[in-house]
């Protein structure tokens, strides 16, 4: 399949012709044990069984296609996971992966953590559902009680819990219209809130994701967001002096939507899907500040850069400034299933009714998220992804420095976006190069995904040692040399 260089590289579709196993030249096969090691992290070693996909893979593939919608996995590798423990998940034939990605962004506390595994597992014994929408139970109330404490904000506050990512968005919008009596939003370019038809309205990072789809829900405004190497308005920080955000006041707010009709503006603190875009660090502080002379509410999307993944809570806390409603999911359930939108009291002031769940924050998905928060806190993984995240960019920018095609290298923590170009100097974007780079890791055994048109993300779980950082980062370098080589 030929694309052209200005399209997203998921939009390749695997080559299963290319699948053959290759080994970084640091790691050496030991033919008695069938591990791979480093010369440098003789601890780190990885089961290879079968060159990926192996034949029981194959199968499953092949089945899936017969009866499951097509989701992203087309234009990704046949991965086809069986279990995982830690920052390492086995294919169904028996390889292990380095999971450089953790699931998605869901599994901050690694794979089947042994104390999220015993909380699900004893819940489980006592109930597994009554919807506290209808009733009560304790452990609802438990987990809002501790998410209230760990949010910013030294005033009350309220939460709704729901099911996904894209739910505590829809919660999100329903309740800041509600409070606010006002039908307008502010969203932004390069967003990814989600794809129900409500929260796919605030989404803006791929036309894929929106085509065929209109009219999505009305009254969503999109300004550009500050992409700093991507400049919308071409100008160079901090010569611009933030213009992007003069820019919503002097020409969004004054020429075409009225602010007295605005009742929200939604942003991702870090982008995620977007490219993992960090904006400059008085960014939302201004932002806040303009919506607050106009009496918007500021809500954060924090379901991808929450929940410790940047060295802190949430991703806003690096920014200085204390939002009125924070959406979260992913993480927060310890991989199981679970939004919440968390608010100023005053915010949560509907009537009983206006909206409701009957399977969010169901007594298992609260105890898991209660016992990843104790994981969290106990095992200091913020205080691990800031160092290991320190490690990873320095790292990269080494690497970026001998590179043809690395243009930028950003991130908090453990959340670290890289962007391939064709020319350093034109920033061309190469969405096949991004591509082929994470292909080329995952027979290397690393499980990497992309994120924008021509990045791929490093976002393991925050359990992960130097050990296996190091081994990602050895295959990641080797897999973007193949790649300026042209293989």
């Amino acid at each position: 399949m030929q694309l052209s260089s200005n399209k997203a590289f998921i939009r390749r579709p695997f080559l299963e012709g290319k699948s053959k196993l290759v080994v970084p030249r640091s790691l050496v096969q030991s033919p008695k044990r069938g591990k791979l090691n480093t010369e440098q992290n003789k601890k780190l070693s990885l089961k290879r069984v079968v060159d990926p996909p192996g034949p029981k893979a194959k199968a499953v593939v092949a089945r899936d296609k017969a009866v499951l919608s097509p989701y992203n996995r087309p234009f990704y590798y046949p991965f086809v996971a069986e279990k995982g423990s830690g920052c390492i998940i086995e294919d169904i034939d028996g390889n292990e992966f380095l999971d450089f990605n953790s699931g998605l962004g869901a599994m901050n506390v690694g794979h089947c953590h042994p104390e999220v595994v015993k909380a699900i597992e004893n819940q489980a014994k006592r109930l597994l559902h009554y919807s506290y929408t209808d009733f009560y139970y304790r452990y609802a109330v438990e987990l809002a009680e501790k998410l209230n404490e760990i949010t910013p904000g030294d005033f009350p506050k309220k939460v709704f819990f729901s099911g996904s990512g894209a739910e505590s968005i829809e919660a999100f919008a329903k309740v800041t219209r509600w409070h606010s009596k006002r039908p307008l939003f502010i969203a932004y370019t390069g967003a990814f809130h989600g794809r129900s038809m409500g929260a796919l309205s605030f989404t803006a990072s791929s036309i894929v994701q929106k085509a065929r789809y209109f009219p999505t829900m009305p009254g969503v405004y999109h300004v550009p967001y500050a992409y700093c190497y991507r400049c919308p308005y071409k100008m160079n920080f901090p010569d611009c002096d933030y213009w992007c955000v003069d820019f919503i006041d002097d020409y969004v707010l004054k020429k075409y939507v009225p602010p007295q009709e605005v009742a929200a503006s939604l942003i991702e603190p870090i982008q995620g899907e977007g490219g993992y875009v960090v904006p400059p660090k008085d960014y939302l502080k201004r932002l806040k500040k303009l919506f607050d002379k106009y009496g918007i509410l500021f809500g954060v999307d924090e379901v991808q850069c929450g929940m410790g993944r940047t060295g802190k809570w949430w991703a806003v806390e690096h920014f200085d400034v204390v939002p009125d409603v924070i959406c979260s999911s992913k993480a927060l359930g310890g991989g199981i299933s679970l939004g919440a939108t968390i608010g100023r009291a005053d915010v949560f002031d509907w009537d009983a009714g206006s909206h409701c769940t009957t399977l969010g924050g169901t007594p298992v998905a609260c105890e898991a998220s209660l016992a990843t928060i104790r994981v969290i806190e106990n095992e200091k993984l913020m205080e691990n992804a800031t160092k290991q995240g320190d490690y990873i960019m320095k790292r990269m920018r080494e690497i970026q420095e001998r590179s043809e095609i690395i243009g930028d290298v950003r991130g908090k923590g453990l959340m670290i976006g890289i962007e391939i170009v064709k020319d350093k100097k034109t920033k061309a974007k190469h969405g096949e190069g991004a591509h082929d780079i994470i292909h080329n890791a995952w027979r290397k055994g690393v499980v990497a995904i992309g994120a924008g048109e021509n990045c791929f993300r490093i976002a393991p779980p925050l359990v992960i040692s130097r050990e296996q950082v190091d081994f990602g980062i050895d295959a990641l370098e080797e897999s973007i040399k193949e790649v300026e080589k042209g293989k």
